[in-house]
């Protein structure tokens, strides 16, 4: 650690560049890359410290591998790091799917076959989270039921408050259930930035979310709109980027973008590599142009940047309560419930509108499950088997 702080934050951009240009396969492949690269390969941080990290960042709300990513830069390089990190991770994925959003904004999107390959791609890529997720988080009959009764409510009410009122209810149910087990002794994480600086990062991303709705209700201008619409979604979303997916669809559909621009845009998100909350990139782009896909870009990660900031220094203390840890076992099994729910409305019902179509689908489920077909190759293949379902 004697190299000198700008030696280190060139050598942290060409990492995270490195890998925003080679992660694909979604959050879990993304910490494997992580771990080879960083662990393994550079020994910026031992096995566990690396531990630590994914479980502060499967703790806060956002996506998890941009929060490592982040952390790992902050450890590394300090704020100026973790911005440095998240930029070479992040922008191949918001620049290919900024041009994603042009191109398909200048086609008729009920007439592309590649449109309709998309959303069934993306049939069998949230089924495939479902299952994942669900083995994980929900391994015991009260997880199972939470995830259940959070889908339940949210294919009766399909509000936005909704969904935050479930996962609340279910941070309670967690409490209440597993409040008693047992903690591990953890190795202390090695920061110690101000706690000071912290409190302002956490104060600011809790004024934003009070503030904005306001500015955007006053305002009608839609540049308030979008900004308070992604930080909002990037700010209370639980489980990583396929669970953003109904909180923004009730957002932007149909106000600001069809629901065809909606899911062509989600299935395209597969098809490239770094973070799936880049979505946001692609929705901005087609609402306003290259200036709205940069700033819904920045709403959509401002949180994970406040989030870090504000609870690294923390996380050596927290990660001890056992009301916390219970807490989040509970929320996690709802993230399960959210996402089966929005697996089937609109992901499902706005894809799937025939036998072939669920033909298809299928086919792309069983590739990514038990083939373990790259998610990419997943979305060649999906597009072009649209294709031939249309002129059979």
């Amino acid at each position: 650690m004697n190299q000198p702080i700008w030696r280190r934050w060139i050598e942290i951009w060409l990492v995270s560049t490195k890998l925003g240009f080679t992660s694909f396969g979604g959050p879990i492949a993304h910490l494997g890359y992580f771990q080879h690269e960083y662990v393994q390969k550079r020994k910026w941080l031992d096995q566990k410290s690396y531990a630590d990290l994914i479980a502060l960042c499967q703790f806060l709300p956002g996506p998890a591998s941009s929060q490592v990513g982040i952390s790992i830069g902050m450890l590394r390089g300090g704020v100026i790091g973790g911005v440095i990190s998240w930029f070479g991770f992040t922008m191949p994925s918001v620049l290919l799917l900024m041009i994603a959003a042009i191109f398909l904004t200048g086609h008729n999107i009920q007439q592309e076959g590649i449109i309709s390959g998309l959303k069934i791609v993306a049939v069998a890529v949230v089924a495939q989270a479902v299952l994942g997720m669900g083995k994980t988080l929900t391994p015991d009959r009260p997880r199972l039921a939470i995830a259940i009764g959070s889908s339940v409510v949210l294919l009766v009410w399909t509000y936005t408050f909704v969904q935050i009122g479930t996962i609340l209810l279910a941070a309670l149910f967690g409490i209440f259930m597993y409040r008693q087990e047992s903690v591990e002794e953890e190795v202390e994480l090695p920061f110690s930035k101000s706690k000071a600086g912290a409190i302002i990062s956490l104060s600011l991303f809790f004024v934003l979310l009070a503030v904005l709705p306001l500015l955007s209700w006053k305002s009608s201008s839609i540049w308030f709109e979008m900004m308070d619409t992604f930080y909002r979604a990037g700010a209370i979303v639980f489980g990583g980027g396929h669970v953003v997916l109904p909180i923004l669809q009730q957002e932007v559909v149909p106000h600001l973008l069809s629901k065809e621009h909606f899911l062509a845009g989600y299935g395209a998100a597969q098809a490239v590599p770094g973070p799936l909350f880049t979505f946001s990139s692609y929705l901005g782009t087609v609402v306003k142009g290259w200036s709205g896909g940069l700033l819904a870009t920045f709403a959509m990660f401002l949180p994970s940047f406040l989030l870090v900031m504000g609870v690294l220094p923390f996380w050596n203390e927290l990660r001890r309560n056992k009301r916390v840890r219970a807490a989040l076992l509970g929320v996690n099994a709802s993230v399960v419930g959210i996402l089966l729910a929005s697996l089937y409305d609109p992901v499902f019902v706005g894809a799937v509108s025939n036998a072939h179509d669920f033909a298809l689908a299928l086919i792309c489920f069983g590739l990514l499950v038990y083939g373990k077909v790259p998610a990419f190759v997943v979305v060649m293949l999906g597009v072009a088997g649209s294709f031939i379902l249309t002129y059979m």
